[in-house]
């Protein structure tokens, strides 16, 4: 009766959540994909639950029969031993059922595997081995693998029952009973049963072939010599043996015995000893390891080849960079876009300066910056924004009320934007788009601000209740609104809100008054949650942006078809000193498993508002997305009907650069000698940041590529040999028009020294001028952050440049306060970056900049160095030692004459230096 209880609920709960997906899932318009998937689910779900309950119950029934001479013993000479028989079979009725449950649960999960083999596409690539094309790896094998545990589990289980019911009837101290139990049709239940779980044993050993090619103990990823001149071999032996087992146990039906198949069993099992693991390890042993790269050459070829065809690393375009050193003046004017777009400002201090600035209330919140680029006042520019999100929690405690949390604080409200470049005098970003209501000074308008759906929003929420939402703060009051979107699910009748009471657990929604027949439950609002609710089957990038489209804020996520099946190549996780890259709690997600197969082929975008979701396709060719096209018809718009304001908002994920970069650091060896010794391997540059060592990011630029016919925004990170710090090479991803996806690969002349990230950031250190103001700034009570340091290219040269900023020890107000820049053997550091430049390439023409929020930082002439500045700055060191001192003894007298002296050794370095 209890059973019954719980099995109730637990339907009933289930029923009532399938319920309201049905309403979800229609009121974001993919029903068909919620009706495809469930549909499948219940076929599996019943198919497999019938199957494993009719085996296991009539094998049950044929073990009873089978011995229905016989009385079960466990119970024999007790008060009970009349109801064993019954008692018997509930427990056996009880056991079947729970198996068989389980095995249903289990086997919903292969819906998207019968899908994907009954819907398979070619890859028109074969593999090297078995000349089978690729898709058979991805979409078909992995059924029959999942064909094959089901089966033998279903099997062995089978076994076991008949063999429980056999020793509960038996007596074990009578070996004459044990001899009458075993009749002949016993024992040729047993030997059928052990014949077709030995076949079963054939076929994986058939299919364990095709697994060699994800073999990982060799000196490759896939099949090595051993494997493809030993193993298979063991493989086909071990299946012949165990078809041969099968014969034995078939064979001992007519002898009416179980001591053939049971020596059977003991022969394949030593025989698995010595053909699987002893012949292979003499072959590795005496044949391979004494010539291993003779032998394995055609194996690192095909690991090669593979791996670049699964990361899309095989059309990466190759060209010589000349790293030449003859930048000047006017070779700036020709790429003044370029010049006009380098990124000043750091993510890190600036999303610290826009929470200072421009969250406005204390439940606003700024949960990252994003990186895009706009066309604004006829002018192509890189800007950094972020959405201002409302965050519940940030509520004072008072405040957390059932009402405010579902019906009054319902969205973020607009966002900030600032161009990459531009400070005021404060050392402050100029802000393009600020405060609430969104406040642009460029033709970029927003005329939809609210933000319903976002990063931060983890919560459900109702709107069209009898009770205004809070909009925004509006000075000493606030505006109010009413949703008016088509967000949500419609709650017209009770009957809804009842099942959603029950879902979520909430009786408020059956004795609040504030429902109306417009009331609408919005739920699934993390666009992330909401996203992988539609499609569980795809990877969704960990660093979704925001882009203002048509006056609409719009989210926009990378989205990964990935597999784990793709042979030779070898998965993320497994590359060379891969740990470094895996900070990133989006790189782990996308790369969990052993995936070694990922294409970025569908660009996702959530509507802020009223979270509309499409599914756009962005790369036609991904077999893996053909593939789930032919399963959810209606769930993908074409390539060719994304709008174009859309599109112009695409980006090459920074993500998977990452990845690829990561992979080519070994991949870029085409010769299999070279890659066997590993002589040319490559890893990501070091930089600096906040006194830390740390790997550098990708990094977004606008800039005009060699042979380029303009500037583009492209995806770029340098590479640095092995152990060492100079630069090798620097990849470019494109983002652009037609030129959206290409790779790119700049080399360096291998006989030329070109400086890496590291050895700039050591040369900075090295220079006096700039450590002895540095140092200055850290007494003062300021800390100093050095910003990601940006290798530039220009033309056939390298720029680099590094932001400072200065925050006080205890404040959260970064503040742009120099630039570095360094060309050739020149290392500079003045108040802006035009400064910057001048002090090396003389004076350059700065084209029109729109007209900022705040007065721009306007260049000083350029600053005479004296050559007493570096006995001011010992002096300025002197007084200020000194001044602690006596502070310390607290002999104000002298405290004030040296903070005096102090300040005016300082307004003298000023004057000399202009810094």
């Amino acid at each position: 009766m209890i059973l019954i209880f719980f099995i109730g609920l637990s339907l009933t709960q289930t029923l009532v959540h399938l319920l309201t997906q049905v309403w979800w899932f229609e009121s974001v318009d993919f029903s068909d994909v919620f009706w495809t998937r469930l549909t499948w689910q219940v076929i599996i779900w019943i198919g497999s639950f019938a199957l494993y309950a009719l085996f296991l119950a009539g094998n049950y029934g044929l073990a009873l029969h089978l011995t229905r001479k016989y009385s079960f013993r466990f119970l024999e000479g007790t008060d009970l031993e009349p109801y064993t028989r019954s008692f018997a079979n509930s427990i056996a009725g009880v056991v079947t059922f729970l198996i068989a449950l389980n095995a249903a649960e289990s086997s919903v999960s292969a819906w998207e595997t019968i899908l994907k083999y009954l819907n398979a596409t070619n890859f028109q690539i074969e593999d090297p081995i078995y000349q089978q094309d690729i898709g058979f790896y991805l979409f078909k094998l992995p059924l029959y693998e999942g064909l094959h545990d089901w089966l033998i589990v279903l099997l062995c289980i089978g076994l076991i029952f008949s063999i429980l019911v056999y020793i509960l009837k038996s007596n074990f101290r009578n070996l004459r009973h044990w001899n009458t139990l075993l009749s002949h049709g016993v024992k040729t239940h047993i030997s059928l049963q052990i014949a077709a779980i030995a076949i079963l044993v054939a076929f994986g050993f058939w299919l364990g072939r095709y697994e060699l090619l994800y073999e990982s103990d060799g000196l490759v990823y896939g099949a090595g010599y051993t494997d493809v001149n030993a193993r298979i071999f063991a493989y086909w032996v071990m299946s012949i043996l165990a078809i041969g087992l099968a014969a034995l146990s078939i064979f001992s039906i007519w002898r009416n015995t179980l001591i053939i198949p049971l020596y059977g069993i003991a022969i394949y099992f030593i025989a698995f000893i010595g053909v699987n693991e002893i012949y292979p390890g003499f072959v590795q042993k005496f044949i391979v390891n004494p010539n291993e790269l003779e032998k394995e050459i055609p194996y690192l070829e095909y690991n090669i080849e593979l791996t670049r065809s699964a990361y899309q690393l095989a059309g990466v375009q190759r060209q010589d960079f000349p790293a030449e050193t003859q930048l000047d003046s006017q070779a700036l004017q020709d790429n003044e876009a370029t010049i006009r777009n380098i990124r000043l400002w750091d993510y890190r201090p600036l999303l610290s300066t826009y929470r200072q600035l421009q969250e406005i209330r204390l439940y606003y919140r700024f949960n990252d910056v994003d990186i895009d680029r706009y066309t604004l006042d006829g002018n192509y520019r890189q800007v950094m924004l972020a959405p201002r999100e409302l965050v519940y929690e940030q509520l004072p405690e008072k405040a957390k009320t059932w009402v405010n949390k579902r019906l009054k604080y319902t969205h973020g409200y607009g966002l900030v934007m600032s161009p990459v470049n531009q400070v005021t005098p404060d050392g402050l970003p100029v802000l393009f788009i600020k405060d609430i209501p969104p406040d642009s000074q460029v033709d970029l308008q927003i005329t939809e601000p609210a933000i319903y759906y976002g990063e931060k929003t983890n919560t459900y929420i109702f709107t069209g209740m009898d009770t205004q939402e809070f909009d925004y703060p509006r000075g000493g009051e606030n505006a109010f609104t009413t949703y008016d979107g088509k967000g949500g699910v419609p709650l017209p009748s009770i009957w809804q809100r009842l099942a959603y009471a029950y879902d979520l657990s909430s009786l408020n929604l059956l004795i609040s008054g504030y429902f109306t027949p417009e009331s609408r439950i919005h739920y699934y609002r993390n666009i992330a949650e909401r996203v992988n609710q539609v499609a569980p089957f795809l990877r969704f990038d960990g660093d979704p942006y925001m882009s203002v489209i048509d006056g609409k804020l719009q989210w926009i996520i990378d989205a990964y078809t990935v597999s784990e099946r793709y042979p030779y190549a070898e998965p993320i996780l497994e590359s060379e000193n891969v740990n470094t890259i895996l900070d990133s709690e989006s790189l782990r997600q996308i790369a969990r498993g052993d995936v070694n197969y990922i294409r970025n082929s569908v660009k996702v975008t959530v509507d802020a508002f009223d979270g509309t979701m499409r599914f756009f396709v962005v790369d036609e060719t991904d077999p893996v997305l053909i593939t789930y096209r032919k399963i959810f018809p209606k769930l993908f718009i074409s390539k060719d009907s994304i709008p174009e304001d859309i599109k112009d908002n695409f980006r090459y994920p920074l993500d998977l650069f990452t990845i690829q970069a990561q992979m080519y650091l070994s991949y870029h060896m085409s010769e299999p000698q070279i890659f066997y010794n590993q002589e040319d391997l490559w890893r990501f540059p070091t930089e600096v940041y906040e006194g830390n060592k740390r790997l550098m990011e990708p990094y977004y630029l606008i800039l005009r590529l060699p042979e380029g016919e303009g500037e583009e925004f492209v995806l770029i990170l340098p590479f640095t040999p092995v152990n060492k710090d100079n630069m090798i090479a620097w990849m470019a991803a494109r983002s652009d028009g037609e030129n959206y996806g290409k790779l790119l690969l700049y080399e360096f002349p291998k006989q030329k020294l070109v400086y890496g990230p590291s050895q700039i950031e050591a040369r900075i250190d090295q220079n006096p001028e700039i450590s002895q103001q540095l140092t200055l700034w850290s007494q003062e009570g300021s800390k100093v952050i050095r910003g990601d340091l940006l290798v530039i290219p220009i033309d056939d040269s390298l720029l680099y440049v590094e932001p400072v900023y200065l925050r006080a020890e205890q404040g959260e107000l970064p503040e742009l306060k120099r630039v570095i820049v360094a060309y050739g053997k020149e290392v500079v550091m003045r108040e802006n970056l035009e400064q910057s430049l001048a002090a090396i390439f003389g004076e350059v023409e700065q084209p029109a900049q729109p007209q900022p929020t705040q007065p721009l930082s306007q260049p000083q002439p350029q600053p005479t160095i004296s050559e007493d500045i570096t006995s001011l700055t010992e002096a300025a060191i002197e007084a200020y030692q000194n001044a602690e001192a006596a502070r310390r003894q607290e002999n104000w007298a002298e405290y004030g004459q040296y903070k005096k002296e102090f300040e005016q050794i300082l307004q003298q370095l000023e004057q000399k230096t202009g810094q």
